[in-house]
């Protein structure tokens, strides 16, 4: 059928953070991304939990880990930086936006990783930083 549009994955989708944001705020590219120092071309979310907790986690900023229940407003796509490198197939359901986010709800409860492991994710991914590895295909 032409001019369908392919829905890869209906949610609900999370997006993890430290960023306090509202119910109604939208999350729109041109940002500063939470992982490197550079503005983001894509808003990046995800179907599963597990995901999102490391991307509040692993988020930059020392704030309290939050995870928001969102809305894709447009179109979205495979995120590549996971399902073109680590995750063929895309298991951890992760996409990435150009058009905005819509904040519909947050999370109250959830169980984090513990320490040792976040360090461990922390760790692991300096050393890829500094072997040059940690490219974001953005």
């Amino acid at each position: 059928m032409t001019g369908q549009i392919k829905v890869l994955d209906q949610g609900p989708f999370l997006h993890g953070t430290k960023a306090v944001l509202q119910v109604g705020d939208q999350l729109t590219p041109d940002y500063q991304s939470n992982y490197q120092e550079k503005r983001s071309n894509y808003i990046y979310f995800t179907a599963t939990l597990e995901a999102a907790k490391w991307g509040a986690e692993l988020a930059k900023g020392d704030g309290m880990e939050r995870i928001y229940l969102v809305e894709p407003l447009g179109t979205f796509e495979n995120d590549p930086n996971l399902t073109d490198q680590r995750f063929p197939g895309n298991p951890t359901r992760s996409y990435r936006s150009k058009e905005p986010l819509l904040i519909v709800a947050k999370l109250a409860v959830w169980e984090r990783h513990s320490n040792e492991m976040i360090q461990q994710m922390k760790d692991s991914l300096a050393r890829l930083a500094k072997e040059g590895k940690n490219v974001i295909l953005d």
